[in-house]
């Protein structure tokens, strides 16, 4: 821990904007030049289905990492303290589910306004997801759980961890 605990994680904006701000630049670049991921007449069916699973997939993996979190009455929003570190739910499995989810999500709706600007804001949006959230946090909780946290952040992987999670708590 540092001499000076940090307060929080200094998230100055819901991390859901980025998303958000990717999709919607996506939108303006279709507008201007259409991009579309399908070229054929209409899109199949399978890939309105493959855009429903991937949109609700996300929803389900966000909404799992917002329950774990309100069951252990500790900050959702990162300008805010924890008062504990989460390591359950889908925190056994990776560090950031609700980005997961996010993710997914954002894959989903790629799918679903078929943009293939929408993919090339991905990668913006994850750098900056990392660069101006997920740093900070991780920062903020070595700080805030020292030892504890980074014998989690060496148990499991930042966006999803591929070994069997370890077994539940009784």
């Amino acid at each position: 821990m540092s001499e000076r605990a940090l307060a929080n994680a200094g998230v100055r904006f819901p991390p859901p904007l980025l998303f958000v701000a990717g999709l919607a630049l996506a939108a303006l670049l279709d507008r201007l030049r259409p991009a579309p991921l399908w070229h054929g007449g209409g899109r199949p069916v399978a890939f309105l289905v493959a855009a429903a699973v991937l949109l609700g997939a996300g929803a389900v993996w966000m909404a799992w990492g917002l329950i774990t979190f309100r069951r252990a009455r500790t900050a959702v929003i990162p300008n805010r303290p924890a008062s504990s570190l989460v390591t359950g739910g889908p925190y056994r499995f990776g560090r950031n589910p609700m980005y997961l989810g996010m993710t997914t999500a954002y894959c989903g709706a790629t799918l679903w306004l078929d943009s293939a600007w929408a993919i090339v804001m991905l990668p913006i949006v994850i750098d900056l997801l990392h660069r101006l959230v997920i740093r900070r946090e991780e920062a903020y909780l070595a700080d805030a759980f020292g030892a504890e946290y980074e014998r989690y952040r060496g148990r499991v992987g930042r966006w999803l961890s591929l070994s069997a999670p370890p077994p539940r708590a009784p």
